[in-house]
């Protein structure tokens, strides 16, 4: 067991939200003001994972479990491929973690360092001693709210983070390659999480990673895969362009989480705004047409509009909580996308096989 050690004296703290509310809070992460909008999520393990998201950038997170922090924070290992072993990016991606009760003692066989201790080395804010059940059902009840952590009275301005083109903050700035397998798999990174690259170098891939707008038109690959990433999928015109080409061609592609919604977009379909979207573990879907259904991990404040899709794509899966669309297939063409994540880290792994049907349609077209 061990114990985060804390060099000065927690501070209260204010968080306020565009209604009015105002909560107070005990800080026990980096102390700067911050803003953007406000989302919770359900899963109950995981925050390592989902603090570092890159579909989390410009949201100020508020996790339902009401216990943090008791697990600590792994170290920055990397593995043979130079992808971090136990992140989903190279740094923690939210604007500000907000929770009800702080554990300041940790215990876990790869636990590095306190939660706390971790927030202050990236200069992300944290608060504890909040309600959060009443925080979501708040947000449940009104839907997705801008918010914003003042200390010592130096107040920041109301930010929207969807208004901003968020892709373009998290993506890859450069060209990298990854693995050495015989199938070229061509990865637009809109705010990639780690664990696809884990995931899909499993097989005989080479993964070449290439930022948001990258024009991969004069390029030779096998597979077409789009990753998830943030914010309004109708910020990233030039990747809905380069997509919109790509499906008139015949060579397989997979998306995830944004991959689904700009995939959609590329073929013609609508996007809308959640209310609050979905963010969590454990939230079932089923695949359309039968009665297979998989329990899926999510993080998207973004969906399709299933009535706008054109006729040769038909819908995938569906949300059993609220009959949202959850993925799109082409009737004829190797092209399908989830808007849950089936690499799910930190979990479940029950859509895992998604990624060797994509391989399997690469060997296909050879």
């Amino acid at each position: 067991m061990k114990t985060a050690i804390e060099n000065e004296k927690p501070k209260k703290t204010l968080l306020k939200l565009e209604d009015g509310s105002v909560f107070e809070g005990t800080s026990f992460g980096y102390e700067k003001s911050v803003a953007g909008e406000l989302c919770f999520y359900t899963a109950m393990t995981g925050y390592p994972e989902s603090l570092t998201d890159p579909s989390y950038r410009g949201q100020i997170l508020v996790p339902t479990y009401p216990m943090i922090g008791n697990y600590g924070v792994p170290s920055d290992e990397y593995d043979a491929n130079g992808v971090s072993r136990f992140f989903e990016s190279d740094k923690i991606q939210c604007q500000a973690l907000i929770i009800q009760n702080y554990s300041e003692q940790y215990s876990h066989w790869d636990s590095d360092r306190s939660l706390s201790a971790w927030l202050k080395q990236h200069k992300v804010p944290a608060l504890c001693d909040i309600d959060t059940r009443a925080l979501t059902q708040k947000l449940r009840d009104k839907g997705a709210m801008l918010g914003k952590i003042i200390f010592d009275d130096a107040d920041v301005e109301m930010s929207d983070p969807n208004k901003r083109n968020l892709v373009a903050e998290v993506s890859a700035t450069e060209v990298r390659t990854y693995g050495n397998g015989s199938k070229k798999v061509l990865m637009i990174d809109c705010g990639m999480k780690n664990n696809i690259l884990r995931c899909l170098l499993r097989f005989d891939v080479q993964v070449k990673r290439v930022p948001w707008d990258y024009d991969f038109r004069g390029e030779e690959y096998d597979g077409l895969f789009v990753s998830n990433g943030p914010g309004d999928p109708a910020q990233c015109k030039a990747t809905i362009e380069h997509l919109s080409w790509a499906i008139a061609q015949d060579k397989p592609i997979m998306g995830i989480c944004l991959g689904n919604q700009l995939l959609a977009l590329a073929a013609g379909a609508k996007t809308y705004k959640l209310k609050y979207g979905h963010r969590g573990h454990n939230v079932p879907v089923k695949e359309v047409g039968t009665h297979h259904c998989l329990i899926t991990s999510q993080n998207h404040g973004f969906a399709i509009d299933d009535a706008t899709l054109p006729a040769d794509w038909r819908p995938l899966y569906v949300n059993l909580n609220d009959g949202t669309n959850e993925g799109i297939q082409h009737a004829t063409k190797p092209f399908f996308s989830t808007q849950f994540h089936p690499e799910a880290s930190s979990g479940p792994v029950d859509s895992m096989e998604l990624f060797q049907r994509f391989v399997n349609y690469m060997n296909v077209k050879a």
